[in-house]
């Protein structure tokens, strides 16, 4: 059974982040420089690149993006329902289960603001 993590509360970096910032600074700017050139590289707009994101985590099934891009999301202007739409969607391609854990992981961030 895995350790289910405390999510950091919207607007808050975790801990964990910021220690791999320090630790490997030239790394870390590296990877944010990647970043910031995939934001730029085309034409959608924040909000929706904010959207994308967050559903390639959900596809991905990945707990700490999903966390992390629901906190982006609702900073690019998203609403508590967009993010659970996107969320929803999910349910046809990555199945029922899949997306249930998914929406518990958005909750787990949007709970302090809904």
């Amino acid at each position: 059974m895995s350790k289910k993590s405390n999510p950091p509360a919207t607007g808050q970096i975790p801990a964990r982040y910021l220690r791999f910032q320090r630790s490997y600074p030239k790394v870390f700017k590296a990877y944010a420089a990647l970043g910031a050139a995939t934001q730029e590289a085309g034409p959608l707009p924040k909000k929706s690149r904010a959207i994308a994101k967050l559903a390639i985590a959900v596809g991905g099934r990945r707990e700490g993006a999903v966390h992390s891009h629901t906190r982006r999301a609702l900073e690019a202007g998203c609403t508590p329902d967009e993010i659970r739409h996107v969320v929803l969607l999910a349910t046809t391609t990555i199945g029922f289960p899949a997306m249930m854990s998914a929406l518990s992981w958005v909750e787990d961030v949007l709970a302090p603001t809904s």
